[in-house]
């Protein structure tokens, strides 16, 4: 993301978006009652009286800005829209008539705040910054595959199929199948991995990982290159690619990907409470105690707490943060895009790391 213009006295940050996880950071710093103004195309209509039937209006290219009502984000389109009424506009268009800007990448818009949030202006800052290429991560071992590639708002499942291998003692009948399901598991990746030529991370029970890499090396040699790590995990599939996660055994290869410190951050949360630990505390009432006694390291909640609920407790979950940032606390928000994220919602969608117990 660039970040082109930033203005706190008159409450406006501008920025272009120039990748998907763009928009998902734009998603979670835009609110109700904020306004954004952007380029966008609308339909004018001509002046037609003395017609039975009006005429159909011509769409033009316009600049507006619209006081947001509600703001949608589709994953699997990578679309970011924002509908609310119009609150400035050229003469040819209405003010206060309804109107959705879709916030497209590498293009221009501005978002203005009454207040904008530490932890908002972070986020755009952090995302400014980072570049690095999303990761493929291959879970495969004699039960199937799955393809998966890391976004810093999860992780996004490219391809996945489940068979069931022959077992060891029909030697003939297992080696035939299991080249033929490599050969479509490399379909799958070729696929993915041609779009951006990421680093790739295979992972797997046993040793079937260890004969795909081999058989890539032999079949597809440009893509084993990008091959950065492979480790073994206890679970196949899907599962196996979110607990490769949790363990953080795929550091190497995503040492600097939002989704590992978000899932990790997590885990340290829910080890403390298996071990019945008082340095860790959750839900909104157990949490603003501790906040008030300055006990907090650092607070974190769930992306959606923030977005999905009403002005009013919006505004007191940031008085919170405020209160956390001012006695040395830091924040953390989670997507609720990956695992981690659900399990945080699992807590009441707000929790916090202690410097010491407070119960």
């Amino acid at each position: 993301m660039k970040l082109l213009e930033k203005n706190l006295k008159k409450g406006f940050v501008k920025v272009i978006p120039e990748t998907f996880d763009d928009l998902w950071h734009l998603y979670n710093v835009i609110y109700k009652n904020d306004e954004i103004y952007a380029r966008t195309s609308r339909e004018i209509k001509q002046d037609e009286r003395g017609y039975a039937r009006p005429k159909r209006g011509e769409r033009v290219s316009v600049f507006l800005g619209v006081k947001v009502e509600n703001i949608t984000w589709d994953k699997l389109l990578g679309r970011l829209r924002v509908h609310g009424t119009i609150c400035q506009a050229p003469d040819i268009v209405p003010t206060g008539a309804h109107h959705t800007i879709n916030i497209a990448l590498n293009t221009p818009v501005t978002i203005v705040k009454k207040e904008w949030a530490k932890h908002q202006l972070e986020r755009l800052e952090r995302a400014s910054r980072t570049s690095e290429k999303p990761i493929i991560i291959v879970s495969i071992d004699d039960e199937g595959y799955a393809i998966a590639t890391t976004a810093q708002y999860g992780v996004e499942v490219k391809a996945e199929e489940n068979i069931k291998l022959p077992g060891k003692h029909e030697a003939e009948k297992r080696e035939a199948a299991a080249k033929e399901f490599f050969k479509r598991a490399l379909n799958g990746l070729r696929q993915v991995w041609m779009e951006k030529r990421c680093p790739i991370a295979i992972i797997g029970v046993g040793f079937v990982k260890n004969h795909f890499v081999k058989f890539l090396q032999n079949e597809a040699p440009e893509i084993a290159d990008s091959i950065v790590d492979v480790k073994s995990v206890n679970n196949g599939g899907l599962a196996g690619i979110y607990e490769a996660l949790r363990s953080g055994i795929l550091l190497k290869a995503m040492k600097k990907q939002r989704i590992v410190e978000e899932t990790e951050l997590v885990e340290e949360i829910l080890k403390r409470l298996g071990k019945s630990e008082k340095t860790v505390t959750y839900g909104l009432e157990e949490v603003e105690k501790a906040v008030q006694l300055g006990a907090v390291e650092r607070l974190v909640l769930a992306d959606t707490t923030l977005r999905e609920t009403s002005d009013k407790k919006r505004r007191f979950l940031e008085e919170l943060m405020r209160d956390v940032e001012e006695k040395g606390g830091e924040i953390t928000v989670i997507s609720t895009e990956h695992e981690a994220g659900a399990k945080l919602i699992a807590l009441g969608g707000i929790a916090a790391l202690l410097r010491f117990p407070v119960r």
